[in-house]
Formats: structure tokens, C-alpha cells, sequence
């Protein structure tokens, strides 16, 4: 997923890897289209996972355009929470094949999830931020 990330400069906001599906909440790719990225994705993890078989994946995808945020927040809450609904862990943060330990502490993982916390690293990359505040070591004095 990164690769096609980078690949095609889209963005990714959330994901979940489930044994026979995945959910991805992406943007419009600013290089190619969404049926390319998608394509390029299906095509890189068959050649990894299964050789010269036949099919791995289903022909089609289903997308769904999100209106407005309330939608984005409905759409990412049900990504995250379908290990859980499936019986595959007790709870979203268990999982981990997904976007929602980013979102749960901002640590990056597998691919580089578009975030308030991503947005905040980038600004201070740029010089635009102070930089984060580093927590006390036991070993110092305080005052």
C-alpha cells in the first residue's frame, strides 16, 4: 500500500487488512486514476502472495464517495471496528493490520496515514512548529 501511495501521490486516511477483504479510505491519486492505483495495488500483493494462480482478488472494487465529515468519521469508525465485528480481536487496537493504532497514538506504521498527527510532523519538518515537547527522563532532577 505505501508503495502505491507514493506511486500514484494519493493519500491514505485509514485502512484495515481483513483475511478476505480490505477497506481503504483513500483520496483521489494526484498521478493516475483510482482504478490504476487500485490495479497496481491487487496486481503487487498477487505477484507476492500467489504466484502465477489464477485470482486472488475479485474483479471489481466497490467505492463509495464521501460527502462530508460526518461520513468520513462514520466510514473510518466502521474500518476500524470490522476486526471487532468479525470476532477477530476484542478491540480495534489489536489488530494489526490497520490504521488505527496511528490514530489511537500518531506512531507511523506500514504506510503513511494522512492525520492531524502526519500534518503536525510535517510542519515541523518545515521549520513551522516548535519542536515536540520531550517528556522528563526519570534520571533528571526536577525541579
Amino acid at each position: 500500500m505505501e508503495r502505491v501511495r507514493r506511486s500514484f501521490d494519493l493519500c491514505v486516511y485509514g485502512y484495515v487488512v481483513m483475511p478476505d477483504h480490505v477497506h481503504l479510505l483513500l483520496s483521489e491519486p494526484r498521478r493516475g486514476t483510482l482504478a490504476d492505483a487500485i490495479k497496481s495495488l491487487k496486481q503487487g500483493v498477487s505477484r507476492r502472495l500467489i504466484g502465477d494462480a489464477e485470482h486472488f482478488w475479485q474483479k471489481r472494487y466497490y467505492d463509495f464517495n464521501l460527502r462530508n465529515h460526518r461520513q468520513f468519521l462514520e466510514k473510518l469508525r466502521y474500518t476500524h471496528r470490522n476486526p471487532v465485528k468479525a470476532g477477530l480481536c476484542e478491540r480495534a487496537e489489536d489488530w494489526e493490520w490497520s490504521s488505527f493504532p496511528h490514530y489511537a497514538t500518531g506512531v507511523a506504521g506500514r504506510v503513511e496515514i494522512e492525520s492531524e498527527w502526519a500534518a503536525r510532523n510535517r510542519e515541523r519538518a518545515a521549520g513551522k512548529l516548535c519542536p515536540a515537547a520531550q517528556p522528563p527522563h526519570s534520571s533528571q532532577n526536577r525541579a
